[in-house]
């Protein structure tokens, strides 16, 4: 593993380090990514960028399964556990803007192995979610074009799928500029949405809506049919869908790479995750609990049908009697999930290019065009999307399910290694006599914040062992158990792939034998050491409330 103190990077560019068993990776115009985005595109991207089909679809399964009050602390506990993560992830993409930076990390602090393991599985789930979210989009329009839900709808989803993949094509001819431009405008939408739902729904929790004979309902729901459903099994089946609903938050990391000014950029736009996870889920996810049944037979629905008609947001206003919001808020949904669909190119395009740029896939997924385009792997990413019109065969929709079953618990393990990687970083950092002086963005929970991440995301995947061989109204059943628990043979089969391929039986890197500086994009160590002393000098004159403001915002 010592072969680690070799790798290079090329400040010029964001090549990722040599592999460690490929040699030095040959820099050039193959590597270049443009450094197109700016601070409102990070900020918006860790906003909104990811709010699609899991919080507005997928909660109503999870609200019928585990009722309002699991929730609410399902959700909290994932975004508590997504708020740990995003800090250390934030500190390492500051110091290190590197393309592919997930497993990047991984590779360099954790294991080579592992890192090859985490990079293509985060690429498999993003790569699979694609086709997911166009037959969800397509799914949002039988709102108006089967309104009676008879399954016929007037326009085929098919069409629809056409229709949204040439739309996707479209955005990212533009490259890394027009998915920035795109999701800042479908993030802020989103913000509006959610905002203008958490104002609505407090009104007609408290009888404000003349239509809905309801009246005041207050915590009503919260006591018949109750806040916990189906036991301890319907606290844990929550926790899928949070997850789910919570992924692409760490898509601001991957971004670093082509952000115009990471050391700025990255530490506001990690801060402004406390407050998509605060308002954007907990709060929302909150009103909906009081004011949707957790027993409304549609909710049922909603758990991967991806169709709207049984999202708990817009059967909330359905039962309140309004009749303009819920084609309003549907439409929102269906641009939500473009933009969803939008960042599975992005990060699958991105996450591919690296690995195939430091030797750890075929050399001609590492090529980038002049305007910053991977371009071969863009083409391969938006092939997959062409998967979606499988569902439209007769067996299409198992054979479908069973693909989608890679993804399901991707996240645990991408965010599991990101903070694991911080606490091998910390050490490795202090090993070379540095402190947090010399960060650019110092993690808000620090270390002890990783190892409670980490704690967190190995609790995640048992709660979903569990749930998995114990199904809820289920007895265990090996076919159940593998479309939910798919993604760790196959995580295991890449790590013990890569050992067996190269011969590497031992497991860990030597932390001693690594380059600390080499990466970053600083040239000049001790004039960014100067000029980060200044800044701390300043912000020591500020007041309390300022330094307050600094620090959340």
């Amino acid at each position: 593993m010592s072969d680690l103190k070799h790798e290079k990077y090329d400040e010029t560019t964001t090549a990722v380090p040599s592999s460690p068993v490929n040699g030095d990776l040959e820099t050039g115009e193959s590597a270049k990514l443009h450094r197109a985005l700016k601070g409102r595109h990070m900020q918006m991207i860790a906003i909104g960028g990811s709010i699609g089909a899991g919080l507005f679809v997928g909660s109503g399964g999870a609200l019928a399964k585990g009722g309002p009050g699991n929730l609410i602390i399902d959700f909290m506990i994932i975004g508590f556990m997504l708020l740990l993560t995003v800090n250390a992830m934030g500190e390492l993409a500051a110091l290190y803007p590197v393309a592919g930076s997930f497993y990047n990390y991984s590779i360099r602090f954790i294991d080579p192995a592992w890192g090859f393991a985490m990079g293509w599985n985060y690429a498999l789930n993003w790569l699979v979610v694609l086709p997911f979210e166009l037959i969800v989009a397509g799914a949002t329009l039988a709102f108006w074009t089967d309104p009676d839900n008879t399954g016929s709808p007037s326009i085929s989803i098919g069409v629809w799928i056409t229709v949204f993949l040439v739309l996707v094509v479209a955005i990212n001819f533009f490259g890394v500029k027009g998915y920035g431009e795109v999701e800042f405008a479908l993030g802020l939408m989103k913000v509006i949405a959610i905002i203008g739902f958490i104002i609505c729904g407090v009104v007609i929790n408290c009888g404000g809506v003349p239509t809905d004979t309801r009246g005041y309902i207050g915590a009503k729901y919260w006591h018949d049919p109750g806040a916990f459903r189906n036991g301890f099994k319907g606290f844990c089946s929550v926790f899928v869908t949070a997850s789910f609903s919570f992924g692409g938050t760490e898509l601001v990391g991957l971004a670093a790479a082509e952000a115009a000014n990471p050391r700025k950029t990255i530490p506001t736009a990690t801060k402004q995750v406390f407050w998509r996870i605060t308002l954007f889920y907990v709060v929302s996810l909150f009103i909906l609990g009081l004011i949707v049944p957790s027993d409304n037979q549609d909710l049922s629905n909603a758990s991967g049908s991806g169709d709207t008609r049984y999202s708990p947001f817009v059967l909330s206003f359905k039962i309140a009697g309004i009749k303009a919001l819920p084609s309003i808020f549907n439409a929102v949904i269906t641009l939500s999930v473009i933009s969803v669909a939008n960042s599975c190119t992005f990060a699958s395009t991105r996450t591919i290019q690296a690995l195939c740029a430091s030797g750890m896939g075929p050399k001609w997924g590492a090529k980038v065009d002049k305007k910053g385009r991977p371009w071969v792997v863009l083409i391969i990413a938006l092939a997959f999307g062409a998967l979606a019109y499988v569902t439209l065969a007769p067996e299409g929709g198992t054979a479908f399910t069973w693909l989608l079953s890679i993804s399901g618990l991707s996240n645990f393990f991408t965010w599991g290694s990101v903070c694991f990687a911080h606490i091998r970083f910390r050490k490795a950092w202090a090993m070379n006599g540095r402190t947090t002086d010399d960060l650019p963005f110092a993690a808000m929970f620090g270390v002890t914040g990783s190892w409670i991440g980490l704690a967190l995301n190995i609790l995640c995947l048992i709660a979903q062992f569990y749930v998995s061989l114990f199904p809820i109204g289920g007895k265990p059943d090996a076919e159940v158990f593998f479309s939910n628990y798919l993604a760790a043979p196959v995580v295991i089969l890449f790590f013990v792939g890569y050992k067996v391929y190269y011969k590497q039986w031992s497991f860990g890197v030597n932390l001693a034998d690594i380059r600390i500086d080499e990466g970053r994009r600083e040239t000049d160590i001790d004039a960014f050491r100067a000029e980060m002393d200044a800044e701390r000098a300043e912000q020591a004159q500020w007041s309390w409330a300022k330094r307050q403001w600094h620090f959340w915002f």
